[in-house]
């Protein structure tokens, strides 16, 4: 049992660090600013989940748990506040498109 958890978790992190590398692929050969940003948010979230899912089993603790997925929705909310504040300040600017 415990083989099988240690493979789901280095799929699911293997997967995860793959949609990173997608997403900073996607940010230095994207054309203009808000499709690179788009590119980025997705994808980093996207594999933050995957890394997220694939270290649940290896907690200790409900606690510990708790914590991870606590982390991974800040980061959720604080990338999605902050993707939203860039575009507004690109649009302002005449840089969105």
């Amino acid at each position: 049992m415990n083989t099988a958890i240690d493979i789901f978790t280095v799929v699911a992190i293997c997967a995860g660090a793959a949609f990173f590398m997608a997403g900073s692929v996607g940010l230095l050969r994207f054309p203009d600013s808000l499709t690179r940003l788009h590119a980025l948010t997705k994808a980093d979230n996207l594999g933050l989940g995957l890394i997220v899912l694939g270290l649940l089993p290896q907690a200790d603790s409900l606690l510990g748990g708790l914590k991870l997925v606590a982390v991974w929705l800040l980061v959720q909310l604080a990338s999605a506040t902050v993707a939203q504040l860039i575009a507004q300040a690109l649009r302002h600017r005449g840089r969105g498109t």
